[in-house]
């Protein structure tokens, strides 16, 4: 591995951080256009620092990035923060559709090529674990449905008290607020451009993938095509529930690598780490700064407000 890192070409990988910080933009751009229909007016760059901030964020707790951004934007536009959580969420859950429906064109288009990496890494495992715990898992779906109804029939008991509570009330409209901002999906303006956004981020993904196989010897004969897969099945490393992903994300790559396009263990670990830590650097530093921005141009906002 050290060696793979020391013979790197990083000037693809310099290449790569461009593309990279080019789909931030573009996932500014589109959440801009899910705020707009709140008609709450964003500047574009305070966004993409909020955006960025998010990154930073993730790298320490997974997840806790996605509500700093949120109270980053509303506390800096002075916004209710609950309803532009709901766009996140909107987001988000629009995003998992569209790299659920990437890993199923892969699939269709390639079906021959991961017949047997999807059954020997994914299905296999899953077969096994149920058959061997079948019991185990009536146990626990019981005991979910067992849950649900159960506070189904607390809920139709004590809802008439909850409705004397200011408690339950501010309960209510905080998820009235979420609501509203998953909503603002159905209500986009322009929804080509928020597909076009979609698409042109997905690509700068790729893309980034796709450059950075260039800088090993043992990966620049890999394809556009075998980027998107890379990129793909490492997005599902990313979401796993590490800080930035880290550990599950340089997995998923290798098992990727080594599994479908036959590339030797140890150039594929390396890949993999030169994939994260290029974007780990990365977000540390431009999420960094754009929270020493942010926070030199509120306090200079707030030093003008009482002069």
């Amino acid at each position: 591995m050290l060696t793979e890192f020391k013979n790197a070409n990083y000037t693809w990988i310099l290449l790569s951080i461009f593309s990279m910080l080019a789909s931030h933009i573009i996932r500014a751009l589109r959440w801009n256009q899910l705020l707009d229909t709140l008609h709450y007016k964003t500047k574009t760059i305070t966004t993409f620092y909020a955006v960025m901030i998010g990154y930073f964020v993730n790298l320490a707790v997974p997840r806790l990035g996605e509500i700093t951004r949120c109270g980053v934007l509303a506390n800096y536009h002075k916004v209710p923060v609950n309803s532009v959580i709901g766009t996140v969420i909107a987001e988000r859950a629009f995003d998992m559709i569209t790299l659920g429906l990437i890993i199923l064109i892969i699939i269709l288009s390639q079906l021959y090529f991961l017949h047997d990496f999807l059954f020997q890494n994914v299905f296999d495992p899953i077969i096994s674990r149920f058959s061997n715990g079948t019991a185990a898992f009536l146990i626990i779906a019981g005991s979910l449905i067992g849950f649900i109804l159960l506070c189904v029939i607390l809920y139709r008991i004590f809802l008439p008290r909850l409705r004397k509570m200011k408690l339950f009330h501010k309960i209510l409209d905080l998820v009235k607020g979420f609501w509203t901002g998953i909503k603002t999906i159905k209500y986009i303006h322009n929804k080509g451009l928020f597909i076009l956004y979609t698409l042109l981020m997905w690509g700068c993904y790729t893309l980034t993938v796709y450059v950075s196989c260039f800088a090993l010897s043992a990966t620049m004969h890999l394809t556009f095509i075998d980027a998107l897969t890379i990129m793909a099945l490492g997005s599902i490393g990313i979401i796993a529930p590490t800080p930035g992903g880290i550990g599950a994300y340089q997995y998923v790559v290798m098992i990727t690598l080594v599994g479908l396009f036959l590339i030797p263990k140890s150039p594929a670990l390396s890949f993999a780490n030169i994939m994260y830590f290029t974007q780990w650097f990365m977000i540390i530093i431009f999420g960094g700064i754009s929270w020493i921005i942010l926070f030199m141009s509120q306090k200079r906002n707030l030093k003008n407000e009482h002069s």
